[in-house]
């Protein structure tokens, strides 16, 4: 019922989904804020900003409820984990930090990236966590221990995107190199490589029931992709 949009005049804006109209301006980051997240429950908006703080926000009220600090440059990237129990972001420090939701402390930080995180995304069923970064890797993370899973290869250029399809079966990259990558979300395998676009991919995402991939890129396009087979992807006209 409500969308979230940020702009690099450091606000946050809700919308009324229904009637357009806006509902509040959340103020508060001293920077561009580059993401945004709802928690599942729709309760809490959380921001990530180039002031290297993340904020969370009551929906309802609007109201600032904590701020969390521990990554020391700008936060590319946050989202809630879909059981609501974790927070995730990741930025330009390199890192990955996980978030306890009830004490708001920092459980974990997960290294190995050797240059930006732009991306981060939780599987289905909140048990594992995949980056995205400037080093051209994706990364698979255990979110229970920590642990690396899996580093997955293949892309020529950044890692700007990432998303798991709702089914947990694909994942989806999405890169400066011009293409769309599918690799199986359980064994890291790549899949099938997406061309059609004539510029950088900056973004991917999955219809609720997995069968059409949304791409956005900067050749000024959107492309989507409907699921022909198992894993496979077919431009739609």
């Amino acid at each position: 019922k409500t969308l979230a949009s940020v702009s690099d005049d450091k606000t946050i804006k809700l919308w009324d989904t229904k009637t357009g109209q806006e509902r509040t301006t959340l103020i508060g980051h001293g920077h561009q804020i580059f993401s945004v997240a709802f928690s599942p429950s729709g309760e809490l908006l959380a921001s990530a900003s180039r002031d290297a703080t993340i904020k969370l926000w009551d929906t309802d009220t609007g109201r600032e409820r904590a701020t969390l600090s521990g990554h020391d440059q700008a936060i590319l990237s946050v989202v809630f984990s879909p059981d609501g129990k974790r927070l995730a972001s990741a930025g330009q420090d390199m890192t990955i930090r996980l978030w306890d939701t009830q004490a708001w402390e920092e459980q974990v930080i997960l290294t190995g990236h050797d240059s930006w995180v732009h991306s981060i995304a939780f599987s289905h069923d909140s048990k594992t966590l995949v980056s995205a970064s400037d080093d051209k890797t994706i990364k698979l993370w255990d979110t229970k221990t920590g642990q690396e899973r899996a580093n997955l290869t293949g892309h020529g250029g950044t890692v700007f995107s990432v998303a798991f399809s709702p089914d947990g079966r694909t994942l989806a990259s999405a890169s400066r190199d011009m293409s769309i990558k599918l690799w199986d979300a359980l064994t890291g395998q790549e899949r099938a490589t997406l061309y059609g676009h004539g510029d950088w991919v900056s973004s991917v995402a999955f219809s609720p029931d997995s069968m059409t991939l949304a791409s956005a890129s900067w050749d000024k396009t959107i492309k989507l992709w409907r699921a022909v087979s198992d894993h496979r992807y077919s431009a739609i006209p």
